[in-house]
């Protein structure tokens, strides 16, 4: 489970690249086999690096150690190969890479991240509607990634505890209820959320009045004649027992309704409306289109915050 990507890391923190934790190795000598060295007291070396290039999997013993590239690790010492170049003329480094040590934090991030996280937020519903985790997950967990990646190079980083704290309060917040992620029901949710489709035209939908009587839709709006205030025309899609509103529009379905773009309040079904609104001169262009989402005014507001517990004294 990973609550976020690499792209992630590099939005939260640009620089954070400069954090790769590999160690040089110095001190090579010749071990008296032609072209092979050795580095003692190198410390642990999961993986080896000479001028940044992965050298892949280790050799099964030193003696096996006898082709360009080969490496061997063994208490506290390091054998490599080289017919071509010494090693302290090279970047020799120990470590992990990149792509392996980010996918580590970022599982680790996630993992702790969800530890604290109130139990009784339900995990598989961390996602919106189109699959992707919310972004406040998202970014809470590049957050802590990014610090836990400071710290293991400068352990008293301001910049890594800065980044924590930042984490450390969306928690809170996730958990007391006061941030809402996608799959909750908030009280004005029953007025919609307008979401925009593919709009060039300078008419907009700029609010809604009202409160949804159904349960729930996704409402679509679409302008189907082109033109200024007072020529342009809208309709709109309501569900029916097989698809939402948006989707009826998708599929080329008949509209609801259609009606003149006047500027006041115009509704798009079952107590619900909506205002369009534009500079003077400004027009509707055909087939823009919005998605509103709507909740019915009597469903259940959903609350994030963690429930109590009966104490008792021992």
């Amino acid at each position: 489970m990973a609550y976020c990507a690499l792209r992630d890391l590099k939005d939260v923190f640009p620089s954070i690249d400069e954090f790769d934790t590999k160690t040089p190795i110095y001190g090579w000598v010749a071990t008296g086999v032609s072209n092979q060295y050795k580095a003692e007291n190198c410390g642990l070396v999961t993986q080896l690096f000479a001028n940044g290039e992965n050298l892949g999997s280790a050799e099964a013993t030193s003696a096996e150690v006898d082709t360009n590239g080969m490496w061997y690790y063994e208490d506290d010492v390091i054998y490599y190969f080289n017919d071509s170049n010494n090693p302290n003329d090279l970047l020799m480094e120990s470590g992990d890479d990149w792509s392996t040590l980010t996918t580590r934090i970022i599982s680790n991030a996630s993992k702790y991240l969800d530890s604290l996280l109130d139990g009784n937020l339900p995990r598989e519903q961390f996602k919106d509607q189109d699959g992707n985790y919310d972004y406040i997950i998202v970014r809470t967990t590049a957050l802590l990634s990014c610090s836990f990646l400071i710290r293991a190079s400068e352990p008293t980083s301001e910049i890594a505890s800065s980044l924590f704290d930042e984490a450390d309060r969306n928690i809170i917040s996730l958990n007391e209820g006061a941030t809402k992620l996608s799959w909750q029901t908030t009280g004005d949710a029953s007025k919609g959320i307008i979401r925009e489709g593919s709009v060039s035209g300078s008419l907009r939908i700029v609010d809604t009045r009202g409160q949804y009587t159904g349960v729930y839709d996704k409402i679509g709006v679409k302008v189907t004649t082109a033109g200024a205030l007072g020529t342009a025309k809208y309709s709109y899609w309501a569900k029916d027992s097989t698809n939402l509103g948006s989707e009826k529009m998708n599929n080329g379905d008949s509209a609801t309704f259609t009606d003149t773009i006047n500027g006041n309040y115009q509704p798009i079904g079952n107590g619900l409306y909506i205002r369009f609104a534009g500079d003077t001169g400004d027009t509707g262009s055909l087939n823009d289109y919005w998605e509103v989402e709507v909740h019915g005014r009597n469903e259940t507001t959903d609350l994030g915050s963690p429930s109590s517990i009966r104490m008792t004294r021992r």
